[in-house]
């Protein structure tokens, strides 16, 4: 790139940008040719393994203290390296009086989506509403539940869910190992995620990325969960 592409795609002045130039080209990883300058092979080299890098920062920053205090065990060491794949996301703070409400922006997006995947480990107090709203809608829901939360819904919930199977749009899976967070999941448009406290505790906030990687990502989180869970027929 010559140098005056280069000052227009910084849009910083000449004075600023040689100075960086020089240092650069000290450390080999540019080199000048008249007024352009190009990557050295140890500066190609250095940039094919800065981008991942700097997605994960781009990622990580629009929040480092959501991610900081909020556990990320339960995500497989392959999707972990590529949380860059969620992109910008936002923490999303309920209000007092929806506290124990779906979200709405990702309830709505729901309705508008072919399918959704979600994992589990409560019941919100109007699921049935929640869930055949989206029934109604013709999307294809999956549900993985925790075991605890299996055996809650065989005690206390089974004509519900019986109703929602018989329909053939439900499909619910219960998960066979520990689900150390809240929920996570994933429709055609976004992710969304609550997560556990770095303590253990319970967390309001909640985590909404909506890139088409994102999306990518929660389904690939999603799909390692159903891997190892049963189907589930009747309750």
């Amino acid at each position: 790139m010559d140098m005056e592409a280069l000052l227009r795609s910084i849009n910083s002045p000449r004075q600023s940008l040689l100075p960086q130039l020089r240092l650069l080209e000290t450390h080999y990883l540019i080199a000048q040719s008249d007024d352009a300058y190009e990557l050295t092979s140890v500066g190609r080299l250095l940039m094919e393994r800065m981008k991942p890098l700097l997605g994960i920062v781009d990622t990580l920053d629009c929040d480092i203290n959501y991610w900081g205090k909020h556990k990320l065990d339960f995500i497989p060491p392959h999707l972990l390296s590529r949380m860059r794949d969620l992109g910008i996301c936002k923490v999303i703070t309920p209000c007092l009086v929806n506290l124990y409400d779906i979200n709405e922006e990702f309830f709505e997006k729901c309705k508008t989506s072919k399918s959704l995947t979600i994992a589990v480990t409560f019941l919100y107090p109007n699921f049935p509403e929640i869930y055949n709203a989206w029934i109604d809608r013709g999307v294809q829901v999956t549900v993985i539940v925790s075991k605890g939360l299996f055996e809650i819904i065989r005690s206390n919930y089974a004509d519900e869910f019986r109703k929602l199977l018989s329909g053939g749009k439900l499909h619910l899976l219960v998960y066979n190992d520990v689900m150390d967070f809240v929920s996570f999941g994933h429709n055609d448009h976004c992710a969304f995620f609550r997560l556990f406290l770095n303590t253990g505790e319970y967390d309001n906030n909640q985590l909404m990325c909506c890139s088409p990687g994102a999306v990518e990502w929660a389904r690939e989180l999603c799909e390692h969960y159903r891997k190892n869970s049963t189907p589930v027929n009747d309750v």
